[in-house]
């Protein structure tokens, strides 16, 4: 009763006004995302989680977010996908502030692979084409972000092709299996910004290795942020940003990268 009490006031909740707002254009990104003296914390009464962040993010580039747990990787990455609000400070696209008003505009250029991805029980191409009804999914563009994903030799090997079914959330499939396919569907989307958070914790050392050749595979005008425990996971960046406790503690040029 109480789990259901829970799904029931969530389901309570008044709609935001932007759900009934017309279709937007994708907000413009030519250039940079800045945050600028970024603070955050979940309530006024709560710790800060974040701190005094200053960040510059060049458009193509490869940035990695590495710190150890409870740092603000997670909490810094919803700010950059304006699914947070900064509680003071900015986040800023080429010089334009993310706001309330706009945060689906600029939502509209950004996908997002994470550690547990969904996949739904159907077909390689359905899923890589997410949302998409059957009928209007362009198969060209499905075959694309696999080879860009590192995956169409696999999934042309099987008998069904793009036409295989899954298998509920994914279990006909391996981990870097459906990381790559996340990583395809977010290349479907034609995303600018990819961020990958955490989408390699779980894999092995050359399956990891495999989904960091899918990065480096994508093209230089799609920047990607990596979000990672460790800097073994960031071999596809060109910087390293290290948060500690909140705050950026450095930012370091990638050797591999």
């Amino acid at each position: 009763r109480a789990s259901l009490q829970e799904a029931l006031d969530l389901l309570d909740q008044p709609v935001p006004e932007h759900a009934s707002r017309l279709p937007f254009e994708p907000l413009r990104f030519d250039e940079t995302i800045a945050l600028k003296d970024v603070c955050f914390r979940y309530g006024s009464q709560a710790p800060w989680v974040l701190q005094g962040i200053n960040l510059t993010i060049r458009k193509g580039s490869r940035i990695g977010i590495e710190g150890p747990t409870g740092c603000g990787k997670s909490t810094l990455s919803d700010i950059i996908m304006g699914l947070l609000q900064p509680t003071t400070g900015a986040l800023e696209v080429d010089g334009e502030r993310v706001t309330q008003d706009n945060q689906r505009a600029w939502q509209a250029r950004i996908a997002h692979v994470p550690q547990a991805l969904f996949l739904a029980d159907t077909s390689i191409e359905e899923n890589i084409a997410f949302g998409v009804p059957s009928d209007l999914i362009d198969h060209d563009r499905v075959r694309t972000a696999a080879v860009l994903a590192q995956i169409s030799d696999l999934i042309e090997t099987w008998p069904g092709g793009y036409r295989t079914l899954v298998g509920e959330r994914g279990v006909r499939m391996s981990g870097g299996q459906r990381q790559r396919i996340g990583i395809a569907r977010a290349l479907y989307k034609n995303a600018d910004v990819i961020i990958l958070d955490e989408a390699t914790a779980a894999l092995d050392h050359e399956t990891e290795k495999k989904v960091t050749q899918s990065i480096e595979a994508i093209g230089d005008d799609v920047t990607v942020i990596v979000i990672a425990h460790h800097r073994g996971s960031l071999d596809a960046c060109d910087e390293i940003v290290t948060l500690k406790d909140g705050r950026v503690e450095a930012v370091s040029v990638s050797v591999a990268g």
